[in-house]
């Protein structure tokens, strides 16, 4: 049952579910009007609080934006463990999990409609962008590295830049399906299409940076266009490429 606080000074052990009624609110509000059309007088009225409660708790319509950001991405943060339990499990299956995790959230409406709301506004409303970056998509990166890193010293991944790893997961992740989601194209994914995607990825993924693979051993062991065998796993190729470009799975063509 929905839980209903009056207008006015919040008695004891109100305040905190208020805050969350405020930011349930200005996710909805936000999704559906863009951020330029929503007023702090508009989130106050629907959320039943006062506009003094809104500046004394986020300073501005930025930051109270900044804090409904941050607090969809701690979904992403709290399905990946960064103490001993994450080197419980196989390395797959914990990708795997927070994957599907991941596709099922950034694939729901609100998200959906928060990102092109975003990139229709950025240009007029540049804090806008800078809070939804930092808040969302870097702070799930940033953790997503921390994991990598913990993996690194286990030895269970190669020795290769944590937040560089973090970034080729997630973009094979999202991939083209993710476009044509977005783009209204494609119906979200289900609960087993997110699970499937995610251990397809994930299998790729590890091809090429988990230690073990019988794919990367053969890169390794096989001489690249130049005579050198890839530093760290995976043939280095020279050409067309500005700079020297690291293939962990596949045949290595370009």
């Amino acid at each position: 049952m929905k839980t209903t606080i009056r207008p006015g000074r919040p008695r004891k052990g109100e305040e905190a579910l208020r805050r969350d009624q405020l930011l349930d609110r200005a996710i909805q509000l936000f999704a559906e009007h863009g951020y330029g059309n929503v007023s702090l007088e508009t989130l106050a009225r629907e959320a039943h609080v006062s506009l003094r409660t809104i500046y004394s708790q986020f300073g501005g319509k930025a930051a109270l934006f900044g804090t409904v950001i941050r607090r969809l991405s701690d979904e992403f943060a709290a399905s990946l463990p960064l103490d001993e339990s994450a080197l419980a499990r196989p390395l797959e299956d914990v990708l795997a999990e927070f994957g599907r995790q991941y596709l099922c959230r950034i694939t729901r409406a609100p998200c959906i409609c928060l990102r092109a709301q975003i990139q229709a506004e950025a240009h007029r409303f540049p804090e806008l962008a800078a809070e939804f970056y930092h808040n969302g998509p870097e702070r799930t990166l940033i953790r997503l590295a921390d994991f990598f890193a913990l993996q690194q010293k286990a030895g269970r991944v190669l020795a290769e830049d944590c937040r560089f790893l973090a970034g080729q997961f997630l973009a094979s992740l999202r991939g083209e399906r993710f476009l044509r989601v977005e783009w209204g194209l494609e119906e979200p994914l289900s609960e087993q299409e997110a699970e499937d995607w995610a251990k397809k990825v994930t299998r790729q993924f590890l091809q090429g940076c988990g230690k073990g693979s019988s794919l990367r051993e053969s890169f390794d062991a096989a001489p690249s266009a130049s005579g050198r065998k890839g530093a760290g796993g995976g043939i280095i190729l020279h050409g067309r490429f500005p700079t020297p470009m690291r293939f962990g799975w596949g045949e290595g063509k370009r």
